[in-house]
């Protein structure tokens, strides 16, 4: 059994027939097998385990080959002991680095297990919701609007299926599909018996006979070519342009110390291992542990706090976020509609209403939404029974409304529509009063709209219910016109219970929320002045449509409510506020708010979510709910900060010993370390660094939302480096003048003091508090002793003389101690002013990166967009 060629040339009969398949679906026990024969339904391109993907990651890390570099210039020159000692810190901080990797991975898998799409197909004649990696060919796919394909399937029936193909063609208007063969040269984008994977369906329903899966599908056969990246995060694009930066001053510092050793007469060999040693003492090799590490610790602790992360680079980004556009309906709102009233045009109470709306949310085919939920919970009383549903016209999102065919027993079938009080009204050119049937003329639109805005502005969400007599069994679109308006329903959703505290607590954590809603300009207005906002501006979706961009851009930063949007209107304005310089995060869970969610810097959705938005998400929340966004903010905002302590007191630390030791290799006739120590100080140094992601983070620091700011960075480094370079000095001119130390005592001196000053700089400048009122967390206090310890300890052991160190005098050992006390209470004393004078704005530099703030204040700047 396999797919013939250009199936979408075949009919339905062939297709199943060489498929060996049927219109019920497979059985069981037969899709079962195929599963086995197949495998699952996955593209594997650019999708590995967690051990394969973090191998990878450490083969692209260019400081592991410059340290087999290193080693092999060692092995070729006789230096076996700097060959060892280079080979040994390779193996171990690629080993720890790889761990950390491979736990990250695997946490991420599990996370992404618990929101793993699935899928409906016909087995044994019944629907049964799998697994999308479960489906098999020969499957028959039960479609319905927001679902998102998981295969590549040939149309067998369609109710007004509607599907977006844009990830496949690029072509931003969604396709008709319906049943039948094509011409066998019909390209891709024009095959309309065929629906492919990772498209989605905007409206309608369907049966489609699977073909292809995983690698097999159109999609599959892109990624191959091509393996799918995200867009980088702001978070990413930070830290692209930091390593441009280091690179740069890696380039610089070994071209001047080479050529500085050389001058000085060292042996080229030497000086070229010292300055590659420098070099890779400047990088921070175990950034992306450390990152790793943060992250995954990070996306365990937002799952237990009801937050599931998809991507774990968005962590930071929902750290950075100082907008969040937000639906009402469930997340503002309770999320229980309730029918308050059904009534006729006249605003009296009538069952008839009701009945008309019951049967067809009740024959519908679409997603049962809160809406349909409340009008057939409202009805469960009516003693008639459900009509017979002859034919359906979908709910879309231009229309705004859906219609069902019906036969209730009169002499022709009846069609009954409902939707937006506006679109509905559009189509009726007649309305239903007591004595009958009458034109809709002006006097009567007055009062109909009169009454729906009345309640609209108590809050209250108005629908429409029309109906007209149809001659036929099946209906289209063009029906949707002189109908009758027979009443209003009107359904209450009130402000959830601490929703306005939650929005308080956002904003108090300088995240501003914006209203985007579907709803009524007037029930949106009284939402938002029930939850506190304070400016009662609504624009609605119209209003928008007329203005112009740069026009856009100053009403989004103005309002922040908005009513009457349709997903593109959504879009729009999340895009607007991303050029105003905003971190911008989106909530949504329905098919209308997957562009809008992948227009977001941060995606978030909930579990209950349509397919199509839970896979555009970047976190999905088990309870909706703004109280677990913030959370999810504030674990971001920790995670941030903890990168940005190690970027900051390891780079500018690194950065002073690489600036001391250029420096005295200047005026000393030997090297003031050897290139294996130098790798050595480097290793031991960052093993502390390892365990910040359990660092305590201050709360000042949590209240606003921070970003990149490579000028600050590099202002910092220059800063703090030079600062530690000056206690290098002190060290340099005690050791050669005072003590007049040979070059081995020397080196060792030297290891000790850099070691000492690296460690507790960490402790002093991992918070703008005072040191001793800011407690690290235990696992940084512990690994930091540790190296403390085996700093003096090395020197006195038999590795010590392997390694060239010799054992030191007492009095040196304290004058060693002494100057790193100096330089911690000097640090401490001056690292607020410091960091005040840093921070000052400064006008940008063009050409450069300028990420959103600084980790010491608030945001200031435009960010590059996710």
């Amino acid at each position: 059994m396999s797919t013939p060629p250009q199936y979408w040339s075949l009919d339905a009969a062939t297709l199943l027939a060489a498929l060996e398949a049927r219109t019920t679906g497979l059985g069981a026990t037969e899709a079962a097998q195929r599963l086995r024969i197949a495998g699952p339904n996955r593209v594997d391109a650019g999708h590995h385990g967690p051990w394969a993907a973090a191998l990878g990651s450490q083969a692209r890390n260019p400081l592991l080959w410059l340290l087999l570099v290193a080693a092999a210039i060692s092995v070729g020159v006789g230096e076996v002991t700097d060959a060892i000692v280079v080979a040994a810190i390779l193996v171990f901080g690629t080993a720890i680095s790889l761990l950390q990797d491979v736990r990250a991975g695997h946490a991420l898998e599990r996370l992404r297990a618990r929101t793993a799409m699935r899928s409906t197909v016909l087995r044994d004649g019944a629907p049964l919701e799998v697994a999308a990696t479960a489906v098999v060919t020969g499957d028959v796919l039960v479609l319905a609007a927001g679902s998102l394909i998981p295969a590549d399937a040939v149309v067998l029936e369609t109710r007004e299926l509607i599907v977006g193909e844009s990830l496949l063609t690029g072509e931003p208007f969604p396709v008709d599909k319906h049943a039948g063969p094509v011409a066998a040269d019909t390209p891709l984008a024009g095959r309309t018996n065929v629906v492919h994977m990772g498209t989605s369906v905007r409206s309608g329903s369907g049966h489609a006979l699977v073909v292809a899966t995983g690698g097999a599908t159109a999609f599959g056969q892109v990624a191959k070519q091509l393996a799918h990246r995200s867009p980088a995060t702001d978070f990413e694009l930070g830290l692209r342009h930091f390593g441009y930066l280091l690179l740069r001053a890696m380039l610089a510092l070994v071209f001047v110390v080479f050529a500085a050793s050389a001058i000085r007469g060292h042996a080229p060999i030497e000086a070229l291992l010292f300055a590659l040693a420098l070099a890779v003492g400047l990088a921070p090799e175990m950034l992306p542990a450390v990152l790793a590490t943060m992250l995954s610790g990070g996306a365990r602790r937002m799952a237990k706090r009801g937050v599931l992360v998809r991507r774990l680079e968005a962590i930071e980004n929902l750290g950075n976020m100082d907008v969040l556009c937000t639906d009402k309906t469930g997340t503002l709102t309770e999320g229980e509609v309730r029918l308050a009233s059904s009534t006729d045009a006249a605003g009296v109470p009538a069952p008839e209403v009701l009945r008309l709306a019951r049967d067809n949310a009740a024959l519908q085919a679409g997603i049962v939404n809160p809406i349909d939920r409340a009008i057939v919970a409202a009805a469960v009383d009516q003693a008639a029974p459900l009509p017979r549903k002859l034919d359906e016209i979908p709910f879309d999102f231009t229309r705004k409304r859906l219609s069902v065919l019906m036969d209730r027993g009169g002499a022709s079938p009846l069609l009954v529509t409902k939707g937006a009080f506006e679109s509905v009204l559009a189509v009726c050119t007649a309305v239903r009063e007591h004595a009958g049937v009458v034109p809709l003329d002006d006097a009567a639109l007055a009062a109909i709209r009169a009454r729906a805005g009345a309640w609209s502005r108590e809050g209250m969400r108005v629908i429409a219910v029309a109906s007209r007599a149809w001659p036929d069994t099946t209906v289209a679109r063009g029906a949707e016109a002189e109908l009758v308006f027979e009443g209003f329903l009107c359904f209450r959703d009130p402000p959830k219970a601490g929703a306005a505290e939650a929005i308080d607590g956002l904003r108090a954590l300088g995240v501003r929320v914006k209203i985007v809603s579907g709803d009524h300009r007037e029930v949106v207005r009284h939402v938002g002045a029930r939850l506190g906002f304070v400016r009662d501006e609504v624009v609605t979706g119209a209003e928008l449509a007329q203005l112009v961009d740069t026009a856009l851009w100053h009403v989004v930063e103005r309002a922040d409510m908005f009513a009457e949007v349709d997903p593109m209107d959504k879009e729009r304005i999340l895009v607007a506020l991303s050029h105003g310089g905003h971190v911008v995060g989106f909530m949504g869970d329905g098919i209308n708010d997957a562009p809008a969610l992948h227009a977001a810097d941060v995606g978030i959705s909930v579990e209950g979510a349509v397919d199509v938005a839970r896979e555009a998400a970047d976190f999905v929340l088990l309870q909706r709910g703004l109280d677990s966004v913030r959370e999810g903010v504030l674990e971001g905002r920790k995670t941030f900060a903890n990168t940005m302590k190690y970027v900051l007191t390891t780079e500018s630390a690194n950065l002073g010993n690489m600036l001391s030791m250029a420096a005295a290799a200047l005026f000393l006739p030997f090297l003031p370390l050897l290139a294996h120590q130098v790798l050595l100080n480097n290793f031991l140094s960052d093993i502390p660094s390892t365990t910040l992601s359990t660092d305590r983070v201050d709360d000042e620091m949590l209240q606003q939302p921070r970003g990149w700011d490579l000028g600050f960075i590099r202002r910092f480094m220059i800063v703090f480096g030079l600062l530690s370079a000056a206690f290098d000095g002190l060290t340099f001119v005690l050791l050669t003048m005072w003590f007049r130390v040979s070059p081995a005592a020397f080196h060792t001196a030297w290891f000790v003091e850099s070691l000492l000053t690296e460690l507790l700089v960490l402790l002093v400048l991992r918070t703008q508090r005072r040191c001793w009122s800011s407690r690290p967390h235990a696992a940084l206090w512990g690994s930091t002793l540790v190296v403390a310890v085996a700093a003096f300890a090395i020197p006195m052991s038999p590795a010590g003389s392997l390694l060239g160190f010799v054992p030191l005098p007492t009095v040196q050992w304290l004058a060693l101690a002494a100057i790193a006390l100096g330089y911690a209470i000097t640090i401490e004393a001056v690292k607020r002013p410091l960091q005040r004078w840093i921070a000052r704005p400064r006008p940008p530099r063009r050409g450069r990166f300028s990420a959103p703030a600084p980790m010491h204040e608030p945001r200031r700047r435009a960010h590059a967009r996710r």
